[in-house]
């Protein structure tokens, strides 16, 4: 019995973020209420109370089910590759996990264009600043090795290279978001990255597109 009793548990918090997901992409973090999120999801307010402190704790448990691109960058899942390598796939990974997944740009919508990142959700931007940092610092040091290892003379630092490439993965995503998804990420987010590295001084990638 309490095995199932926690299954039920389980359900109508997944149901709580769910329903989170929808209203807040519809009315934004701010105006959306925790009545409107409770009746959504077919539960009670006082179940979002069971699961959830506040509407902060439900939004960041809504983003903790969808990996961040920053968050992504840093996870460095590919360290046993060259340094190059490893910035283009970190990227692509982010692109390919992204393109065509509307759930998922749904989620960044929101967090990116329908909250304000003040008084409560202070903290929730603190973590964002943190990833963010930790990505850029990620690609500073792979093109400082990767511009050690090929012999490449970057016409400027490897930390000011790094936020220009930072800039522009950022953007991409911002734009792709923004658009409703009505461009290739993956595709077009290649050539951009390949051009802007190549800008830099670096060859060509070696390694095969889409994935």
């Amino acid at each position: 019995m309490a095995r199932r009793t926690k299954a039920e548990a389980d359900e109508t918090r997944i149901k709580l973020l769910d329903a989170a997901e929808q209203v807040f992409f519809e009315k934004g973090v701010a105006r959306a209420s925790l009545n409107e999120i409770a009746q959504r999801a077919g539960a009670t307010r006082g179940a979002v109370y069971w699961h959830f402190k506040d509407k902060v704790d439900v939004f960041s448990s809504m983003l903790d089910r969808i990996c961040m691109p920053f968050e992504e960058i840093c996870d460095d899942k590919y360290g046993d590759l060259a340094p190059l390598d490893r910035i283009r796939r970190s990227i692509y990974a982010v692109f390919d996990s992204m393109d065509g997944d509307e759930r998922r740009r749904k989620v960044f919508d929101t967090a990116l264009f329908k909250l304000e990142y003040v008084g409560e959700l202070e903290s929730v931007r603190e973590g964002h600043v943190e990833s963010f940092a930790c990505s850029q610092r990620k690609f500073a040091i792979d093109l400082e090795q990767a511009a050690s290892r090929d012999q490449v003379a970057m016409k400027m630092s490897p930390q000011e290279a790094a936020l220009g490439l930072h800039s522009l993965f950022v953007g991409l995503i911002h734009g792709w978001v923004l658009n409703e998804g009505n461009f290739p990420l993956r595709s077009m987010g290649e050539k951009a990255v390949e051009a802007y590295l190549a800008g830099l001084g670096f060859g060509p990638s070696k390694l095969a597109t889409g994935g």
